[in-house]
């Protein structure tokens, strides 16, 4: 991507370094909407468990209260941050260049509401390390990138980035802006009422329908993250090779890929984000036509 020279987000709040997150916690209070990490998940065993619990009981009676402690009263909804100015040269170029990729979407996004007669509410993004406490629950890099309705903010660890590099084989500035892109594109939902919409049909969904509703709402997301690629490519921003880069990592994420890498076969009644072939094939939808009516992944087959 050309982005030398291009503006930077002042909705960018950087609180790498200052891990908080909250004991006992853990899991999405409200449905955080999440990048694939292809993590685990298998929580902890009894044994931690057990510790954890022996070491909590242990300060409680010497009058400490862990959960004071962790948590800053906001119930992790807007928790306080400072500006790490102790991180290097290379974590310095990276929130410049995630600054100026949001910056990029908030351009798109200001301008299609506006034509659409509406105003662009721009999200926040939340560089973290390790773990950190939001609306949605405890972010951790397990977890991947996410964007929470709860606070309207996007959570991104960086160093999914290299793990977007050498695991899964995406590398390229695009195929990272892509990422930032697809959570932004999330935000879009919230804003427009589908998020919302979704978090309530699902509450008496099956699994399974819940992870097919799921994967129509992702695929949107890829399909606008398509549609600011489109514009950011009028705009310039676009190098040759970049298409190329986020279609790869669109492959790459895709459940059956992330099944087939992770144990060797796939189960498609747990999808929730999408093929690799259908994860391409509407973040191109978005690229080509550049319309949100061309995002409609509600109607029909996907």
């Amino acid at each position: 991507m050309e982005l030398d020279g291009h503006r930077k987000s002042d909705n960018v709040e950087d609180v790498r370094g200052s891990a908080r997150g909250g004991f006992g916690r853990g899991g999405f209070r409200q449905r955080g909407i999440r990048f694939p990490s292809g993590g685990g998940g298998r929580g902890l065993s009894l044994s931690t468990i057990v510790i954890l619990a022996l070491i909590y009981f242990g300060l409680r009676a010497m009058g400490i209260d862990l959960a004071q402690v962790l948590d800053d009263g906001s119930g992790g909804a807007s928790p306080s941050y400072q500006q790490q100015s102790n991180v290097s040269g290379s974590e310095q170029e990276m929130k410049v260049f995630v600054q100026r990729v949001l910056a990029s979407t908030e351009d798109v996004w200001t301008d299609i509401f506006e034509a659409h007669g509406g105003q662009y509410d721009m999200p926040k993004l939340r560089l973290y390390s390790g773990q950190y406490p939001s609306a949605c629950g405890t972010a951790s890099s397990a977890t991947g990138p996410f964007y929470c309705p709860g606070d309207r903010r996007v959570y991104l660890d960086t160093a999914f980035f290299t793990e977007l590099s050498r695991r899964f084989k995406a590398s390229g500035d695009f195929a990272q802006a892509y990422v930032i892109a697809h959570e932004v594109g999330h935000h879009v939902q919230n804003l427009t009422g589908v998020l919302p919409k979704f978090n309530q049909m699902r509450q008496t969904m099956t699994p399974v329908q819940a992870n097919k509703m799921s994967v129509r709402v992702e695929l949107q997301a890829d399909c606008f993250a398509g549609i600011w690629g489109r514009k950011a490519d009028e705009k310039g921003l676009l190098s040759a090779g970049d298409l190329q880069e986020a279609l790869n990592a669109a492959q790459q994420i895709g459940d059956d890929a992330l099944q087939k890498r992770a144990q060797g076969y796939v189960v498609p009644e747990s999808f929730n984000h999408g093929t690799s072939a259908q994860r391409m094939k509407w973040f191109k939808r978005g690229f080509d036509q550049g319309r949100m009516e061309a995002c409609d992944t509600f109607s029909g087959p996907v």
